[in-house]
């Protein structure tokens, strides 16, 4: 059985051309959220990811089973019905129990070698997500995210000129150029194969450093912070920290046992009082305190934080808010003349009658984003991809390689600077809903699209309004006013 724990060995014996469409979507997907087999952390921190991901292997499981050879079939049979005494079993069993333990015995060996860290540098996480496309097969759009992904860490200067790997990271990104460029069609796929030397030497980099376990469960924990959760959640894990205790992979050497230590704790309260579900409440001071664990430092308050990058839920100092540097993004012309200029994350809505010019202005918009600001997903749920978005992208010519169009929301929307929901009355989402998506990816922007009433405003409650920093009406056609946080009054004509 193909389960998380067995997947990418399983998945080499299988083709990717002989599995139904369906089963193709989810191998990618799988892909993209854990990074080639890099991370299962988005699994176990989203329901929504783990249900699909359980489905999909659920799937796969079946597919795999429905076509096994007959003859196969046939030993299985004959073998099963030999198998009268409780010996054969208890040898198989015992068998595959060790064949676990080995398993394992490795994966701890390389952990203790390691260096451990609390964030693993972001040169390593892309040399290990390319080190695992080896004997894949990969399509252009991943690789063109793979390329935006890393470049923009180059130009975030989280990867620089210094780091310990630069070289390796310029000859992976030489690389996926050059795969680039051996795509005959956007629907295109090739199988990446790499020389035995250079994957050793990747895997070997890689190997150098590796998570703390206590940061994962840390994180973990904080994943669950402000949230309704079921009880099986929190005991989860408890149970899963437990077993790391028991088994003595987290002992009180750990540099942050004590932390730890008040998880279990907070976790075995919280599941006492909450036979069937609650919300987890974590005091300010824990939560800062744990927050800056994750972030990579050892301090009790988040300082000198780059970017839009402050966690919500966190108290800190005047002085520190003073000292912060909040990237802007840097907007210009139009844009800057009706939204102002926001930074990373912001959140956005765009609402006004059928007819007005709304989804013209979202289109023109993405465009203008995709050419100067990053990689952007349209998601046109409202009209779908069809002839009407097609005149749309040329009325404005903003097709861009950077500009996705999707007729759904996917799961995974980490590889994307900026999303548009159009719309949100179409996707049927609720505020609590856009919260959580703005929590999960805190650094991609949202643009909201909402349809109007007959008097003009836009479906839903004000929850919606007052979640977002920039809210553009389109009032009468072809004009678009802003009355956000940065640029109240801002005005454009959609059509010119």
């Amino acid at each position: 059985m193909i389960t998380i724990t067995n997947y990418y060995t399983e998945k080499k014996s299988l083709q990717l051309s002989s599995l139904p469409e369906t089963l193709k979507k989810g191998w990618s997907f799988v892909d993209k959220v854990t990074q080639d087999g890099a991370s299962w952390d988005a699994y176990h921190a989203s329901d929504s990811i783990k249900k699909t991901v359980d489905l999909y292997l659920s799937k796969l499981n079946e597919f795999v089973n429905s076509n096994k050879p007959k003859e196969t079939k046939t030993k299985l049979t004959a073998t099963k019905s030999k198998q009268t005494t409780r010996k054969p079993t208890t040898r198989r069993r015992t068998t595959t129990s060790s064949s676990r333990t080995s398993k394992l015995s490795k994966r701890e060996e390389a952990y203790q070698k390691a260096d451990k860290v609390e964030l693993i540098s972001p040169e390593l996480k892309l040399i290990k997500r390319f080190a695992l496309m080896h004997d894949k097969v990969k399509t252009q759009n991943q690789i063109r995210l793979f390329i935006n992904a890393l470049q923009r860490a180059i130009t975030e200067k989280r990867i620089r000129k210094t780091s310990p790997h630069a070289k390796e990271i310029m000859e992976i990104q030489d690389s996926l150029i050059n795969l680039m460029g051996k795509f005959k069609s956007a629907n295109d796929s090739i199988k990446i194969e790499l020389s035995e030397k250079k994957r050793s030497h990747y895997l070997t980099l890689v190997g150098k450093q590796a998570e703390l376990r206590s940061v994962k469960f840390i994180k973990s924990y904080i994943n669950l912070q402000g949230k309704l959760i079921p009880n099986d959640k929190a005991k989860n894990l408890y149970n899963r920290i437990a077993r790391a205790i028991n088994t003595n992979k987290l002992t009180k050497k750990d540099k942050y046992w004590s932390q730890v230590d008040q998880i279990m704790s907070t976790l075995k309260s919280f599941v006492k009082k909450n036979p069937a579900q609650g919300q987890l409440i974590v005091s300010s001071k824990e939560l800062n305190g744990l927050q800056g664990i994750v972030e990579g430092c050892d301090c009790e308050m988040l300082n000198g934080i780059e970017e839009n990058t402050v966690p919500r839920n966190t108290i800190m100092s005047s002085t520190d808010i003073i000292n912060l540097d909040f990237h802007k993004l840097g907007f210009k012309g139009k844009w800057l003349k009706l939204i102002g200029d926001p930074s990373k994350g912001f959140k956005a809505m765009i609402f006004g009658k059928p007819k007005m010019g709304k989804s013209y202005l979202a289109v023109d918009f993405a465009g203008y984003l995709a050419r100067n600001h990053g990689t952007v997903l349209y998601v046109a749920r409202e009209e779908g991809i069809d002839d009407t978005l097609q005149q749309k992208l040329k009325d404005k010519k903003v097709a861009h390689p950077d500009l996705y169009v999707s007729d759904y929301l996917p799961e995974y929307l980490n590889d994307y600077d900026f999303v548009f929901l159009d719309s949100v009355n179409k996707l049927g989402l609720a505020p609590e809903d856009l919260e959580e998506l703005s929590r999960s990816f805190p650094n991609t922007s949202f643009i909201n699209i909402f349809q109007t009433t007959k008097l003009g405003n836009f479906r839903g409650g004000n929850e919606f309004q007052h979640d977002v920093d920039v809210v553009i009406e389109v009032p009468e056609k072809g004009k678009a006013v802003q009355f956000g946080r940065f640029n109240q009054g801002g005005e454009v004509n959609i059509f010119s």
